[in-house]
């Protein structure tokens, strides 16, 4: 009984404090704090999708993201964004995929082990939106890329105790422009690319 008890206490104590946690997070971007910040690469993913011969949509993982971004909210065209993503790390939840992924006819990981976005432009497109423009580097190639960048909140992780930004982006790029091109266009050229990152203040 006391133990059924304790488990009762411990749910009503989190349906309590977890309104109060979600009310912390501040989704004005004007209010952001400004400084240096590093990617929080347990909580950012990067995630692209193909079109697989016209029937279905397929998509993977690249988990493990490092990176920087510098932020001031009166100044958004001078923010630098630099953030770079181990491709090996690519996840279809199909084993033998993800091995021919990695492999020298896609990703060539062994010899391409990351890929790199670097900001060259960033301009403000709404309260809470921008497009920020860099160099995108992919199995061995660079090549000017756009992502639609949506700032989602600011808060201090409860958790870690560190103030935190929170962002989504996309972006479509050509595969075949950066030298994969493995089956296209039967599995589709254009793979679009969307992110949700979380940046810590340093």
């Amino acid at each position: 009984m006391k133990r059924i008890l304790a488990t009762a206490v411990l749910a009503a104590s989190f349906a309590v404090s977890a309104p109060i946690i979600a009310q912390q997070a501040n989704q004005n971007a004007v209010q952001v704090e400004a400084g240096d910040y590093a990617l929080d690469s347990a909580h950012t993913l990067v995630r692209f999708t193909v079109d697989h011969f016209g029937i279905s949509e397929f998509f993977g993982t690249l988990p493990g993201a490092s990176g920087t971004l510098s932020l001031d909210p009166k100044a958004i065209g001078s923010a630098k964004l630099d953030v770079s993503v181990p491709v090996a790390t690519v996840s279809t939840t199909n084993k033998t995929l993800d091995e021919e992924l990695v492999s020298a006819d896609w990703f060539d990981a062994a010899k391409y082990p990351t890929m790199r976005f670097v900001s060259t432009r960033v301009v403000k497109t709404g309260t809470r939106t921008a497009d920020v423009t860099g160099n995108l580097t992919l199995h061995g190639i660079t090549r000017p890329v756009t992502l639609k960048a949506t700032f989602k909140a600011a808060a201090v992780n409860p958790m870690k105790k560190v103030y935190t930004l929170g962002f989504n982006a996309t972006g479509v790029i050509k595969r075949t422009e950066f030298g994969v091109s493995k089956y296209a266009p039967l599995v589709s050229d254009e793979t679009t690319i969307a992110i949700t990152a979380a940046f810590e203040k340093q």
